[in-house]
């Protein structure tokens, strides 16, 4: 009994410890802040942790988002191994532009040049969360297009 009550302990100290360093959503975070949120913890995916960014990006995917992405392990393989998300893992720079803002949507266009110095453009969509819980006003992606090649590269 009280092995098992140490592992608990150990294994939610370390789950605490694992999400400690992340961004919450919170209702000061504007939308284009999500965007570079989510696009700085994917360029150092592996930083403090193996796939931190990974979780930093699903962590401000709405939650429609994550129903059709998730669950969490889905959501990490189909970024490692999809080839139309994979260059956004270690990328070396990004740029956000404002395509279009309303009340509760947002639009940008994010050029990203990925670890083998090639561009890529992709479309993010954010949207306010509405529904009642602890979510509800905080700006969440709800859509990243497929990417773009973009013909120059370094």
């Amino acid at each position: 009994m009280k092995k098992n009550f140490l592992f608990i302990i150990f294994i939610l100290f370390n789950f605490s410890y694992a999400f400690g360093d992340l961004i919450k959503p919170n209702i000061e975070i504007e939308p284009k802040k999500v965007v570079k949120i989510q696009l700085s913890a994917l360029m150092k995916n592996d930083s403090p942790y193996k796939d931190a960014g990974i979780l930093q990006t699903w962590i401000f995917a709405h939650p429609n988002n994550q129903m059709v992405t998730g669950p969490l392990e889905r959501f990490k393989n189909m970024i490692k191994a999809d080839s139309y998300y994979s260059m956004l893992l270690n990328h070396t720079e990004h740029e956000v532009i404002e395509v279009y803002m309303s009340r509760d949507l947002a639009t940008f266009e994010v050029t990203v040049l990925d670890n083998k110095k090639k561009y890529y453009k992709f479309k993010w969509k954010v949207e306010k969360y509405s529904r009642e819980d602890g979510l509800r006003d905080c700006w969440l992606t709800t859509a990243v297009s497929q990417p773009t090649p973009l013909d120059s590269s370094i």
